[in-house]
């Protein structure tokens, strides 16, 4: 009996003594497993954008978003949060490698991720396999969230789809424009290609006649050729919805083409950059971009958000997603917030899947990029598209 009521008091001693020291163990019953941060540990994030090479300004402009959000935000449930950045590569090799790097490190809670759509269908794929959540910022790729096509499970973006764009430009170009005959060029990527697809689908639709969609090589160094069938063709716009490389090369090029003297030239988000403007200087006065409205209608980004990237950078914002990296990256520590179990000792305890849900139950979300509402395939953006044209070197939104 002694014995008995001796270890009953050691066990009863030994209860005692974790509870004054906070270790009680959190239990994980989440489906796709947990992710464990100790007291002193900081909670991990990785993004996978696009900050080496041509493409980079694009990349580096939604990185700075980030690393913005998470100045102003600071502690998240009283543990630091650390950015482990990579580089997407603006390609699927460069996806692939991203992602295959960032799951190798099982204690990273999310993804702010992929510039580049053709980077997001293998990454967005790895990503999902290890039981993550990624939320891209630029990502407009119709195949990312259509289930039929690229989407999978854990994938989000606060960036618009295509399947808005498209319609836009070519409501643009027909209506405002008073032009009648286009032809469209991509380079076979998920992005340039379907949005490319989304133009002359919706120029047919309202009316519009498409005389040539071509494709040419995103690593092309002679469009000439190319160029030179579409001026056959008889266009009065070109829309070729590529990135700066191959941008650059068809809008230097198509001004030496004869029967391209006075084809208006368009194009999209992927070259709203200064770089872009710097590489076709003389050549790409006049042509149109369409892209994300970034006349927003709260004062935030205004008043807040541009002097903060100013003074942290020293410039303005090289490319269009920067606001939307900055509502991503706020939307995946909301999450985080609300479904993290925290110790007394202050161990934190992430579900997987209840950080998926999370993220896709989002409703009436107030980001600087308008009232963020995610569906069950990851679409969250307030999707508004303008259009700039470019005068006297310099993007300048002329509509709507």
């Amino acid at each position: 009996m002694k014995r008995t009521i001796s270890l009953l008091l050691l066990i009863l001693t030994l209860g005692l003594v974790l509870a004054a020291c906070g270790g009680e163990t959190l239990e994980c019953t989440d489906d796709i497993g947990c992710v464990e941060i100790a007291p002193d540990e900081a909670i991990l994030l990785s993004s996978a954008l696009v900050i080496s090479g041509p493409n980079a300004p694009l990349g580096l402009d939604s990185q700075h978003g980030v690393e913005i959000a998470l100045d102003m935000r600071g502690d998240v449930l009283d543990h630091a949060v650390e950015l482990l950045p990579e580089d997407d590569g603006c390609n699927a090799e460069g996806g692939q490698a991203s992602a295959t790097k960032i799951v190798s490190n099982q204690q990273i809670v999310a993804v702010i991720g992929t510039s580049c759509s053709g980077a997001g269908v293998p990454a967005s794929k790895i990503i999902s396999d290890a039981g993550m959540v990624m939320v891209s910022p630029s990502n407009t790729s119709i195949a990312l969230t259509d289930p039929n096509q690229s989407w999978n499970p854990g994938y989000l973006r606060t960036a618009h789809n295509d399947r808005v764009q498209g319609p836009a430009m070519a409501d643009f170009v027909l209506n405002e424009l008073g032009l009648t005959k286009a032809a469209a060029i991509h380079d076979g990527d998920p992005y340039t290609e379907g949005l490319a697809a989304a133009f002359v689908n919706a120029f047919k639709e309202m009316g519009g006649e498409i005389v040539a969609f071509e494709a040419e090589a995103a690593d092309a160094t002679n469009v000439e050729p190319l160029l030179t069938t579409i001026a056959a063709a008889g266009p009065e716009f070109i829309f070729y919805p590529v990135f700066i490389p191959l941008g650059s090369l068809l809008t230097n090029a198509a001004r030496d083409i004869p029967g391209l003297e006075g084809v208006a030239l368009g194009a999209a988000d992927g070259m709203q950059s200064p770089s872009f403007l710097e590489n076709t200087a003389g050549t790409s006065e006049g042509m149109y971009l369409s892209g994300p409205d970034l006349s927003f209608s709260n004062t935030f980004y205004q008043d807040d958000f541009l002097p903060a990237y100013l003074d942290k950078y020293g410039t303005e914002p090289t490319a269009p997603f920067h606001a939307h990296s900055f509502d991503a990256t706020n939307m995946i520590l909301d999450a985080i917030e609300e479904v993290a179990q925290v110790g007394s000792d202050g161990t934190l305890l992430i579900g997987r899947q209840a950080l998926r849900d999370a993220l896709y139950a989002t409703k009436g979300y107030a980001g600087v990029t308008g009232e963020l509402n995610c569906d069950q395939y990851g679409d969250c953006a307030f999707p508004q598209i303008s259009v700039s044209q470019i005068q006297s070197g310099e993007f300048v939104r002329i509509w709507p």
